[in-house]
């Protein structure tokens, strides 16, 4: 709210400055106002160290804290953080911890060397200025907040795979997950890859390469955001298409202009998400899969649900059916409130209410059109799709109760 902040020099309104806030630290990506044109070069810094903190994880950053400040772990510190960071033992959490961020690190920093030299020699841009759009949108993309500092977002580069190519790098990189990069980088054979990562792996590559040619024969016809184009610049287009709403948020074409079949569709790919542990939202793409292959399984007649030569447990598969069936409902209720506070077409605001609660940022451009009230449950959206998954899931699973007796079995109808 700082005048400072604001590019015409004037405190920024307590809504708009707090939907901004809320966005960024919860890696989404809605705005209620133009990222390029409202904010001060300080604002668009406040906004990227929000975004920075919000993808590395607040619990992550405390750690960090801690240990500057302390010089150790207390067992409370050490808990929180490794349930935060997935390590399995107490004593990798320090380590754990400045892994993940030395990672983020070099990850961005690569991204911002290859955008900023894009931006200097593709597109004119003195060194400062590219640098500076470099790196803010290496840490949007890594992040997957989808914030840019474009008013068309990244539109204008619809065709070029020198600027949407390490987006989507970035976007997938972070997307998957530290403990699947984790293992990546070790150089385990296939074989010999966890459940976690194998689901990841799959699932992502799946949901890619479907997305991606989804958009591509959708958006290429008659009336298509991608029609008429070259195809070299509809194939990046695509691509963009296909990787972007996996909690990513950034748009290379008009998503006011896209076809319902292609809305239809994103909102799915935004609801599932991206991997666990990682900078994207979503149920995640491993919740889904294990919901998939239970499914599977029950079709064959199995007694158990098997992955990899590894048979996942109930108590497993009951926290994805939990976390599922909880985000359905949260995405229908909140729907339906916001198409009581508005009058705005339903197929748009249900994209909307999924882009807020998946934490991916694309907008068919009705945000700002929301009441406050539809604002500030935009917000809760957002932050309890940040957090909310993985709250609901570390609590069903340290909630986890063994009775040593049973009922009488009984089988109700079902169907």
């Amino acid at each position: 709210m700082l005048p400072a902040s604001r590019a015409d020099g004037v405190p920024a309104d307590l809504l708009v400055a707090a939907f901004t806030t809320v966005s960024a630290t919860c890696v989404t990506g809605l705005v209620t106002v133009d990222t390029a044109t409202h904010w001060s070069p300080f604002g668009q810094v406040v906004i990227m160290g929000l975004i920075q903190v919000g993808g590395i994880g607040v619990m992550t950053l405390a750690t960090l804290l801690a240990l500057k400040v302390r010089g150790r772990l207390g067992l409370r510190t050490s808990l929180a953080a490794q349930a935060d960071s997935h390590s399995r033992d107490l004593g990798e959490v320090r380590g754990v911890v400045g892994r993940v961020v030395g990672l983020s690190l070099v990850i961005e920093a690569v991204v911002a060397v290859a955008l900023t030299l894009r931006f200097a020699f593709g597109y004119g841009m003195d060194p400062v200025t590219a640098a500076w759009h470099g790196i803010f949108h290496a840490v949007s993309s890594f992040n997957n907040a989808g914030f840019a500092l474009y008013t068309d977002n990244v539109i204008a580069f619809v065709g070029d795979i020198w600027i949407i190519g390490p987006l989507c790098a970035a976007v997938i990189l972070g997307g998957l997950g530290f403990p699947v990069l984790r293992e990546l980088l070790r150089g385990r054979p296939v074989t010999r890859w966890s459940v976690h990562t194998r689901l990841t792996i799959w699932g992502t590559s799946t949901l890619f390469a479907v997305g991606i040619a989804l958009f591509w024969i959708f958006e290429s016809q008659p009336g298509g955001t991608l029609a008429g184009m070259p195809p070299v610049t509809q194939a990046v287009g695509a691509l963009g298409g296909g990787v972007f709403p996996r909690t990513a948020g950034f748009n290379a074409v008009d998503y006011a202009a896209i076809t319902d079949e292609t809305e239809a569709i994103t909102m799915v790919l935004m609801f599932i998400g991206g991997g666990s542990a990682g900078t994207a939202g979503g149920i995640k793409v491993t919740t889904f899969l294990l919901l998939a292959v239970v499914i599977w399984s029950e079709v064959r007649g199995e007694p158990d649900v098997i992955v990899g030569h590894r048979r996942i447990s109930n108590a497993v598969q009951r926290q994805a059916l939990a976390v599922s069936l909880l985000a359905v409902a949260l995405v229908i209720v909140s729907t339906i409130t916001l198409m009581i506070l508005t009058d705005l077409p339903s197929l748009d605001v249900g994209f909307e209410a999924v882009s807020a609660f998946a934490t991916v940022g694309l907008s068919t451009g009705i945000t700002a059109q929301f009441p406050p009230a539809g604002q500030l449950l935009l917000m809760v959206l957002m932050f309890l799709g940040r957090v909310g998954p993985i709250t609901v899931a570390s609590a069903l699973a340290l909630n986890t109760r063994h009775r040593h007796y049973q009922f009488p079995e009984e089988r109700p109808i079902v169907g």
